[in-house]
């Protein structure tokens, strides 16, 4: 694995042309930064779910072998306050797009939550569990998820959870800012989930899309200089292989079962929000930035407009058992992001 995500038999040759919405968010920056050439990556104002036939005249431009749908509306607590701006992001416009890649005969990875549960099991969520989203984020992205599944039978629908990167607004950018400013915190300690790198989600996403889009001829998947990248394997060189490394019924490595559908993809191993900001200024430190102390409180004392899950954990199998795809550990993400934001420039 070399601190990337682990591949296993399900590598092959990138979809000449992924089209990629959520313009400068932190898992499509992160996917043009793994995908290079293949990738196009498109957001507001060119593409925008608030314009419908903005949707359809980028999709026609880009004529894509791929779509991943990257876009979403995130705030949590400001949905609340704007339920139809948060539908119109997270049920309707993925609705079209999904209809878009099915009336073109081509697959869409659209990217989803935990949120979906209410944080009431008690244990890691597999797939088939009742989803019961607590507000009108989980809701809506739940209903993006049906409305995709139902619009494209060539959908795969990622669900992950607590996502963060040197880039865009996250926990751990949070964390880090709010440390040069006061010298303590409170963080709330009794929510617990699987924080994920947006780089590893990234490169898990490009692992798997030569398996989704039934892969021919185009550029080979190879594993970056700093180990970080997607490992190809491929014993046979051209065919694309399932998470088990067999090819498909007719040799091509295109057909294989179980392609679609829903499936949890995170950073392996779970934390509280009191956990990661502990291991996030663990890695600070390293680099001489301000460690305040961190104190842990609950849910109740820090009361929001939506309320979270207390457990979203998610259990990943069925990705590696399916694409033999494996994020890591977060802590080794978190370590490598907190370097990529702290450490000093290069010289020149």
């Amino acid at each position: 694995m070399a601190g990337g995500v682990m591949v296993a038999g399900a590598s092959g040759f990138l979809p000449r042309s992924i089209l990629v919405t959520g313009g400068a968010g932190q898992l499509a920056t992160a996917l043009q930064g793994e995908g290079g050439a293949a990738v196009r990556r498109v957001g507001r104002p060119e593409f925008d779910f608030d314009r419908p036939e903005t949707l359809a005249a980028v999709f026609a431009a880009a004529r894509p072998a791929l779509l991943v749908n990257a876009a979403a509306w995130t705030a949590v607590d400001a949905a609340e306050a704007d339920p139809d701006a948060a539908g119109r992001a997270n049920r309707d416009g993925p609705a079209m797009l999904a209809a878009l890649c099915a009336d073109a005969g081509i697959p869409m990875i659209h990217v989803s939550t935990d949120y979906v549960f209410d944080g009431l099991k008690g244990a890691p969520y597999v797939e088939t569990d009742p989803t019961s989203p607590t507000g009108v984020y989980g809701r809506t992205k739940l209903e993006g998820e049906q409305a995709v599944l139902a619009a494209c039978p060539r959908a795969v629908v990622l669900r992950t959870s607590w996502v963060y990167s040197a880039v865009g607004k996250n926990f751990v950018r949070t964390m880090l800012g709010a440390a040069l400013k006061v010298p303590r915190l409170r963080v709330v300690g009794d929510q617990r989930g699987c924080p994920t790198a947006a780089r590893d989600l990234a490169v898990a996403i490009l692992a798997i899309a030569p398996q989704v889009a039934g892969a021919g001829p185009g550029r080979l998947a190879t594993r970056g200089a700093d180990g970080s990248g997607i490992m190809a394997s491929d014993e046979y060189g051209t065919g694309v292989r399932d998470g088990h490394g067999r090819r498909g019924q007719d040799g091509s490595g295109t057909q294989v079962p179980d392609r679609y559908g829903i499936f949890h993809a995170c950073g392996t191993g779970d934390t509280t929000w009191h956990g990661l900001a502990l291991s996030v200024f663990e890695a600070a430190a390293r680099h001489g930035h301000p460690v305040p102390a961190v104190d842990a409180i609950t849910t109740a004392e820090w009361p929001t407009p939506a309320r979270r899950p207390p457990d979203s954990r998610l259990e990943c199998g069925k990705l590696a058992a399916t694409f033999g795809v494996r994020l890591p550990d977060w802590r080794t993400s978190l370590a490598r992001t907190v370097d990529e934001l702290l450490a000093p420039a290069p010289a020149g």
